[in-house]
């Protein structure tokens, strides 16, 4: 179909491989460098916008699924896609956590141009960690992280993308998914701990097995985790490598050419269990992770993953700056 094809010159532009010339204007990038690969004119990304949007979340404390505050915080963010014109679907979902508790689970589903058939996926957590389980401090291990970063940062990223997609209007459509449930698997105190990956990532894991829209297809989809850390680097996550290597040479490319390349390194990361799973596994769309990989020894995801320290004094305006700039970039391009 027409999405497949636009999705494929895209990605084999980058790549550098030759198309034929019948295939239209979009499809002539193949003899030029990835350099010089045609920028569409897509909006000024705000980062203090996105900073003020993942402070907001904050302000309701941990949102921890069964909680006041993550019922608080659902609405708030369901409540600024509606006013920034998306289509809103909630799903809702009675998930069993690993230790059998059920979670009241919440998707929020904002969608423009929900009749197009070319989409993108962009997708991120909006749930807080029950459990501070890498905190230095054996003491902090059962308190709820407050998840600047590892969730409030890229809700607010895609609130923002949001909020200028409406002032830019595109012709494809753009589905922003925020999953519930992703930060609820087994604690590194448990005794069950690193016996089963499949207890994160609950809210992604349902909706890859129920679509809001039946038979929901997406080109591709963009994953966003801990995009607003303090020193955060993304390098090219394993399993993103081995599902849609493409997408992930498109993002790295266009974050190159328009001046993040040093937030975008060159080389392999890590693998992450994340939502992204779910959505190549069960959904069949390539969708990759956008993750910090940090390799000075403290942790993988960085010095505040699931502590107590990871709080609005770590989040760094440039970093939501080069993600969201980046992704709308990419969204941009696949429209013209």
């Amino acid at each position: 179909m027409s999405k497949t094809v636009k999705l494929q010159w895209s990605l084999l532009a980058v790549l550098l491989l030759s198309v034929c010339t019948a295939c239209g204007n979009k499809t002539q990038r193949s003899a030029e460098s990835t350099d010089s690969i045609p920028m569409a004119q897509a909006p000024d990304f705000n980062a203090d916008s996105a900073y003020a949007y993942t402070a907001a979340q904050c302000a309701f404390g941990p949102r921890v699924p069964n909680t006041e505050a993550h019922r608080r915080c659902g609405d708030y963010i369901a409540g600024k896609f509606k006013s920034f014109g998306a289509t809103v679907t909630d799903q809702r979902a009675d998930l069993r956590a690993f230790d059998g508790t059920i979670l009241k689970a919440r998707n929020i589903i904002a969608s423009y141009n929900p009749e197009a058939e070319t989409r993108i996926l962009i997708c991120g957590h909006w749930d807080s960690r029950p459990w501070a389980d890498n905190d230095p401090d054996e003491a902090n291990w059962h308190k709820p992280v407050l998840a600047a970063n590892d969730a409030a940062s890229e809700i607010a990223v895609m609130l923002e993308m949001a909020r200028l997609i409406q002032s830019h209007p595109l012709d494809i459509g753009v589905d922003f998914i925020c999953f519930d449930a992703e930060d609820y698997g087994i604690p590194q105190w448990s005794e069950k701990a690193g016996s089963d990956a499949t207890s994160w990532c609950l809210g992604s894991q349902y909706w890859a097995a129920n679509p809001h829209v039946f038979g929901y297809k997406a080109m591709f989809g963009i994953l966003l985790d801990m995009v607003g850390g303090a020193g955060s680097t993304f390098s090219k996550e394993g399993y993103s490598r081995q599902y849609a290597s493409q997408v992930v040479d498109l993002v790295w490319s266009t974050a190159h050419q328009i001046g993040y390349g040093q937030f975008f390194p060159d080389r392999d990361g890590g693998y992450a269990v994340d939502d992204h799973i779910p959505v190549n596994q069960t959904a069949g769309i390539p969708c990759i992770d956008i993750i910090p990989y940090f390799t000075d020894g403290t942790s993988g995801f960085g010095p505040t993953w699931h502590t107590v320290n990871d709080n609005m004094d770590h989040i760094d305006r440039q970093v939501l700056k080069a993600v969201g700039q980046t992704v709308l970039q990419v969204i941009y391009n696949e429209n013209e």
